[in-house]
């Protein structure tokens, strides 16, 4: 068995792959480095299939290369599935990538397979880290590629290109030459033909150089993880305050990253700068991000919010139960016979009521005339001037959910109940407001 080989074998030893259960799914372009790997995969393993996605980018040439990965898998008697692109969708390095992903979680529902390989190698890995170099990255960004990540494996990161190329030489394979490779206007390919020469012209190991320093960086972020882990609420404002400049990176670092935003030093160098001068504010402040997405601040919380286009919803509630809207679910039951022990706190999510002379219902968001008689007052007030004086931070106001009677709010979960539905013997009712993935826990 060859070097190139046994690694791979190792590979699926170590996750535990060899007799995998789960059809192996192999990202399969027909280029060397696919080939190589659906090659050695075909011979070690049974249940697997290739996956081709024909991007439509190159016109002839496109359907040229799919037909040679359909005839490559017919002759070693290998499953084949493959679709093509709309060409509607944009050339660009980012549109291709999330298109293939996409396709890629189409292909594991469509198999029901845990299990998708990618061809990526060791100088794929070197590159990547290079990019993240020129963007200005950390720790993070220097780990590069990971060998596994959900569902994704990639058993030839540790392979040199020319590793894979001598392979396909050997085994008279016939891999597809992409031509797009050659464009330099593309980031990875410039790097790839112009820089990474350059760099070996001054260390021949280069690609090892940086792999290596890849796996440092991975066992250091190892360790930073481990310790965020221990911090007790990282975003609560007078904690993150406290933290030392690294630490605070490294949360809005996640932070960003869990959202799905783009990040550099200088963005999170910002974040940083801007929750500085506002973690004071109690009313709270906002930093446009992106689009739809906004860094809030207040004196007790450091979040990521985003524009909705939820406002005007309402629910007529016309007998108990469970209602459902909004990812909300709200709950309305009869109260047991019984006194109540205990009341929950305003800001609970839950109220036993006295319901006794309420038949016009509303769940619903806020309207201009709203007016609540909160709990203990004599009269009156509206409902913008509650929410200022319990100071709701603007974005969530539009957002809330308030049980209504015409324009007379009842009951403003987390914040309080009207005067006129408390309870002064039983209660008749208990209302409830939970999150809908809270259902059934």
């Amino acid at each position: 068995m060859e070097k190139i080989e046994e690694k791979v074998k190792y590979f699926l030893e170590k996750y535990s792959l060899l007799n995998s259960e789960s059809p192996i799914l192999i990202a399969f372009s027909g280029g060397y480095d696919s080939m190589c790997l659906l090659d050695i995969i075909s011979r070690l393993c049974t249940n697997v299939v290739a996956i081709h996605l024909n991007h439509n980018w190159r016109g002839l040439e496109s359907f040229k290369e799919e037909e040679n990965c359909k005839c490559f898998c017919y002759e070693k008697g290998i499953k084949f599935y493959s679709e093509t692109l709309s060409k509607n969708i944009p050339k660009t390095e980012t549109a291709a990538r999330t298109a293939r992903y996409e396709f890629f979680e189409r292909c594991a529902e469509k198999f029901n397979s845990k299990v998708i390989f990618t061809a990526h190698n060791a100088n794929d890995n070197a590159e990547t880290i290079i990019y993240r170099i020129t963007k200005g990255t950390g720790i993070s960004g220097l780990c590069g590629i990971a060998e596994k990540r959900g569902i994704f494996y990639r058993p030839l990161l540790s392979v040199k290109r020319e590793k894979i190329e001598s392979y396909c030489k050997k085994h008279n394979l016939n891999p597809n030459n992409d031509s797009s490779n050659s464009d330099t206007k593309y980031k990875r390919n410039l790097i790839r033909k112009n820089i990474l020469p350059q760099l070996e012209s001054i260390n021949p190991n280069v690609i090892e150089m940086i792999n290596s320093l890849s796996e440092v960086a991975n066992s250091e972020n190892t360790i930073i993880e481990e310790y965020l882990k221990t911090l007790k609420n990282p975003y609560v404002t007078k904690n993150f305050i406290e933290f030392s400049k690294a630490v605070q990176a490294r949360l809005i670092y996640n932070l960003y990253t869990q959202c799905n935003l783009d990040y550099d030093r200088t963005k999170i160098k910002r974040a940083i700068d801007f929750i500085q001068e506002n973690h004071t504010s109690k009313s709270g402040k906002a930093m446009s991000l992106n689009e739809i997405s906004s860094l809030f601040v207040n004196n007790k919380i450091i979040e990521i919010i985003k524009k909705t286009s939820q406002t005007d919803f309402a629910l007529n509630i016309v007998q108990e139960g469970s209602y459902e809207l909004g990812g909300k679910i709200f709950i309305i039951e009869k109260a047991k016979d019984e006194p109540v022990s205990e009341f929950p706190n305003d800001c609970e999510l839950k109220a036993f009521v006295d319901l006794t002379g309420y038949e016009e219902l509303t769940l619903r968001t806020r309207k201009d005339g709203d007016v609540i008689k909160p709990l203990g007052c004599r009269g009156t007030q509206k409902l913008k001037k509650y929410l200022n004086e319990k100071k709701v931070p603007a974005h969530k106001k539009d957002n809330m959910f308030f049980l209504a009677s015409k324009n007379e709010i009842l009951w403003a979960p987390s914040l309080g109940l009207s005067d006129k539905i408390k309870v002064v013997n039983k209660p008749t009712h208990v209302l409830k407001l939970i999150n809908s993935e809270s259902k059934g826990a």
